[in-house]
């Protein structure tokens, strides 16, 4: 592919953003960090089921078992915040 010298620049620009915008993420970390054991049981599952049909189930059995836990009362927005001040 040919490019004049403009288009060789801008080209040159665009990736240095890029490049900056991937450099500065933040890690994405799993909500759930499920052990090695599940994690092959939700793999095996996914395959012979479906991820959808899996995705289901798990959310399914998720929020029933944080149901029963006493959560009422609890701000999200507080602890983000304090998750921002000791980061």
């Amino acid at each position: 592919m040919k490019a004049t010298e403009l288009e060789s620049k801008r080209f040159d620009k665009a990736l240095d953003e890029i490049l900056d915008l991937f450099n500065n993420l933040e890690s994405d970390e799993p909500i759930i960090k499920y052990n090695d054991e599940v994690l092959v049981y939700i793999e095996k599952a996914k395959k012979k089921y479906g991820e959808d049909v899996v995705h289901e189930k798990v959310n399914t059995v998720v929020g029933e078992m944080l149901s029963w836990l006493d959560l009422e009362g609890v701000d999200l927005e507080d602890n983000e915040e304090e998750e921002r001040e000791e980061g």
